[in-house]
């Protein structure tokens, strides 16, 4: 039996290899999506997992104690506007605005005591969209680099096999992307080498000062009054862009005649491996199975309804299918950059704009997945980079009303699914909630939790082009969810 650590082994290119790779690109493809060619050769396996993980980020930063964690007794300073209900499990009670969701508590857990030392955006999105709580060597807040630490998508996209034409790992609707235009690190594969990113479905258009599930909830967190034209696009994978019907066929035929000289000099093995791989690609860009898993905006009009015809519901339909279809992991980011960033006017925002569409978006991923008996092996996590400051403030220069501001000490992240015991809370905060008082988790400890879901073994590790390993567990699994 192969070693299962040596699973992830990058071997040298080969002249063979660039032949092949020449192929993909005939398809109009970039070096992203040659992935399973530099893989070949490689004398392990992957893990084939039965369960599949949603990632659902929330960039800028829940505030903990207006939604999973309140604190009614606490001071006024502190215990915010919002009012707990009861949810449907004694005992557990959350935020009043979320009722869709505590109508099902029975399908969800909580961990209230989720830690790290970060209080800045860059840093803190680099924490948890990569569950390494320490910075990587020469780390930049203002873009990413080929030394920060792999993000979980990208090693889930790295580690598992793949089932069926789609992608391993997918993030959707867009990259995050600051209202500057530099992009986050965080949420690429980093040290791994950029073959192992996650495949990213842009269908959300970027704007520099429009937040929230567009068009129905968008806000603008300064109120500046800038139109938001966004409308949320499902991408068109039929063709290539720019190719009519004809050149892509030409394009394929080409290919085939490159496939079928490499047939006389190549071993069957690696061959065979290509092939498949060269059919799962023509598959993905004309199947109409994978245009109807992201054409959400023209998905029944009453599933649509269920989910808010919002770029969040949408966005978490999409997930839905992705999964169904045989993604084994979908990031999804609720909101772009920052988007629940609440420095001010946190009330009027989480009350009118964020928590209805992501209380009806979630609600009705649930019972979707519930419904059709996926739930059990389809793990839900719902996080941010970090909580919000138990103090509330006021910046009046840019806010009209008060808010929070960051805080890594402490926040609650959202399981469901994959085993998860509906009901559970795993850790508790202090009375204000600053810090974990009970049973504290790091990032690296929800990171595992993914892995395990995903059926890596904890001993798995990847190589890099001179054979050094690089373990992909930094903790054990968060005890006691299931």
């Amino acid at each position: 039996m192969a070693d299962p650590n040596h699973a992830l082994q990058h071997p040298q290119i080969a002249r063979r290899t660039a032949i092949q790779a020449g192929a993909v690109g005939l398809l109009g493809l970039g070096m992203n999506h040659v992935q399973a060619l530099r893989a070949q050769g490689a004398n392990g396996e992957l893990a084939s997992s039965e369960k599949s993980v949603i990632y659902i980020f929330l960039s800028g930063g829940l505030a903990q104690q207006d939604s999973f964690d309140m604190k009614p007794d606490a001071p006024d300073d502190m215990r915010g506007e919002f009012n707990p209900i009861d949810t449907k499990t004694p005992g557990l009670r959350i935020c009043e605005h979320l009722p869709m969701l505590a109508q099902r508590s029975d399908l969800w857990a909580l961990c209230r005591s989720v830690t790290h030392g970060c209080n800045d955006h860059s840093l803190g999105h680099h924490i948890m969209l990569t569950g390494r709580s320490d910075a990587p060597r020469g780390f930049s807040g203002s873009k990413p680099q080929d030394t920060d630490w792999p993000s979980i998508a990208a090693i889930a996209n790295a580690a598992t096999e793949p089932r069926g034409n789609l992608p391993r790992s997918v993030v959707l609707p867009e990259k995050l992307v600051h209202n500057s235009g530099r992009v986050i690190p965080g949420q690429f594969a980093g040290i791994m080498g950029e073959h192992r990113n996650p495949w990213f479905i842009e269908a959300s258009p970027y704007h520099t000062t429009s937040y929230g599930a567009f068009p129905e909830y968008q806000f603008d967190h300064q109120q500046r009054g800038n139109e938001d034209k966004r409308v949320f696009r499902a991408p068109n994978l039929q063709l290539p862009h720019g190719l009519t019907d004809p050149r892509f066929k030409s394009r394929i035929h080409l290919s085939n005649q490159l496939s079928e000289q490499r047939q006389r000099l190549e071993q069957a093995a690696a061959t065979q491996q290509f092939d498949r791989f060269r059919q799962g690609v023509v598959s993905l860009l004309t199947d109409r199975a994978v245009q109807q898993a992201l054409d959400v905006t023209n998905a029944d009009e009453r599933i649509q309804e269920r989910y808010g015809k919002n770029s969040f519901g949408w966005s978490l339909l999409m997930a839905k299918r992705l999964v169904e279809s045989g993604v084994n992991l979908v990031q999804v980011n609720l909101g772009n950059d920052e988007t629940w960033d609440t420095h001010g006017n946190i009330f009027p925002h989480l009350k009118d704009k964020l928590f209805p569409p992501t209380d009806r978006g979630v609600s009705a991923l649930l019972d979707d997945l519930n419904e059709s008996g996926m739930l059990d092996n389809t793990l839900i996590v719902m996080a941010g980079e970090f909580g919000r400051t138990p103090k509330i403030s006021l910046l009046p220069k840019h806010y009209k009303l008060p808010g929070r501001d960051h805080w890594g000490a402490v926040q609650s992240v959202f399981f469901a699914g994959g085993g998860v015991q509906g009901g559970n809370v795993i850790g508790a905060s202090d009375k204000i909630c600053a810090y974990p008082s009970d049973k504290p988790q790091r990032p690296e400890n929800l990171a595992a939790t993914i892995y395990e879901t995903l059926g890596i073994p904890p001993t798995a590790a990847w190589y890099d082009h001179i054979d050094r390993p690089s373990h992909i567990y930094h903790a054990a699994p968060i005890a006691g969810l299931s």
